[in-house]
């Protein structure tokens, strides 16, 4: 009695997947031409996120970075292990608020800076209680 044999699917969502583990089954005992050119899925973790458990998700809130492409409803990735540099987008807690604002630091000042001319840069004064909370990494737009 010939023993039947079963095919399954080879890709378990594990990021060791590669092209010699899938199983293909063809009466001519030859694999097919299309398997030379197959690929895994997009993984959007492996992708999106570089150090796992610094990175968290956002959803925006508002219009302040407009001109910069982010818009409300957007998803933003934000790395807390990256620092804020100047031109980058960060969150920024100022006096108990998140905020989403572009870093710029001119010689011994440093501003948080909409994108949308409606709101104004807010000056980081020695007075204001600010922390850099992250930097957006990435900014996921749903579609409409």
């Amino acid at each position: 009695m010939e023993k039947e044999t079963f095919y399954r699917a080879a890709y378990h969502g594990s990021k060791d997947f590669n092209q010699k583990q899938i199983e293909t089954a063809n009466a001519t005992g030859f694999g097919a031409a299309a398997d030379d050119f197959m690929e895994r899925g997009i993984d959007l973790n492996e992708q999106l996120i570089k150090n796992k458990p610094a990175t968290f998700f956002f959803r925006m809130n508002g219009d302040a970075m407009v001109g910069a492409g982010i818009y409300a409803k957007d998803i933003l990735v934000v790395d807390r292990s990256l620092k804020a540099a100047n031109g980058k987008i960060i969150i920024a807690s100022v006096n108990g608020e998140l905020l989403v604002r572009r870093f710029q630091k001119d010689f011994n000042k440093c501003f948080l800076c909409a994108e949308n001319k409606r709101y104004s840069n807010i000056e980081l004064g020695e007075f204001t209680q600010y922390q850099a909370w992250g930097v957006v990494t990435y900014v996921i737009h749903p579609t409409p």
